[in-house]
């Protein structure tokens, strides 16, 4: 996944509360031209970090995914030399969502 440094991440974090939000709210929280966020949040949603929500199919609701809190949490190794990012995150997100195994005691 490509992220635009700061941008991607700012709204990642405005996401993070775990509340819905639409571009115009995002723009005016963060600063930004709405129609530069309207074209970054279905390309973070492409990446699995947002997911598209309703009530309406269009309505241009968007909510963080455990993928996107992950890509969030682990900005700050985004651009180290030598780090698969995708890698990184696709990792926490299964061992946050692998079922537990435990042996009961015979």
């Amino acid at each position: 996944m490509r992220l635009t440094v700061p941008t991607d991440f700012d709204i990642l974090d405005a996401f993070a509360d775990g509340r819905r939000n639409n571009a115009a709210n995002l723009a005016y929280e963060l600063d930004r031209d709405r129609s530069y966020i309207n074209t970054r949040l279905p390309v973070l949603a492409d990446y699995g970090l947002l997911e598209r929500v309703g009530p309406a199919p269009k309505s241009g609701l968007y909510a963080i995914t455990e993928r996107g809190l992950v890509a969030a949490d682990n900005r700050e190794i985004y651009r180290t030399d030598g780090v698969d990012f995708d890698d990184v995150v696709a990792r926490a997100v299964n061992a946050s969502t692998a079922p537990s195994t435990s042996v009961a005691d015979d």
